[in-house]
């Protein structure tokens, strides 16, 4: 059985916000779990070529935008999934970091990080 607490996790800067990487490669579970917050008023251009991502909203409004400029608001309660290593824009409300529960298959390593500032969207790469 593996009981964490926040305080006793990893805490990674991935670019426009933080992320306590809960649980990752290492623990054998086949996914990671994470509690990331994004900071306020911050545009990120992210893709996961390599995972699929499902983020649980948990505090704070945000938007998540297709490349096309469909926007999904969210708020605590909403769950989005990025079911197809879909491009998108995730958007953080003005006053208040948007925080989320995110779940990543396959695990990450734990020390991934955006390149917010390079050419296209951003990803983690699957690394052996």
């Amino acid at each position: 059985m593996i009981v964490r607490s926040r305080a006793e996790v990893a805490c990674v800067d991935w670019g426009n916000g933080l992320s306590y990487r809960f649980l990752l490669r290492q623990d054998n579970m086949g996914f990671t779990v994470a509690h990331t917050t994004v900071r306020a008023n911050t545009k990120s251009r992210l893709q996961y070529r390599s995972h699929l991502e499902a983020c649980y909203c948990i505090a704070g409004v945000g938007e998540v935008q297709t490349v096309d400029g469909r926007g999904f608001p969210l708020s605590p309660g909403v769950l989005y999934a990025l079911d197809e290593h879909d491009a998108h824009f995730l958007i953080a409300g003005p006053d208040h970091d948007l925080e989320l529960i995110s779940v990543f298959s396959p695990a990450l390593r734990g020390d991934e990080r955006h390149n917010l500032d390079a050419d296209g969207f951003s990803q983690y790469e699957c690394a052996p």
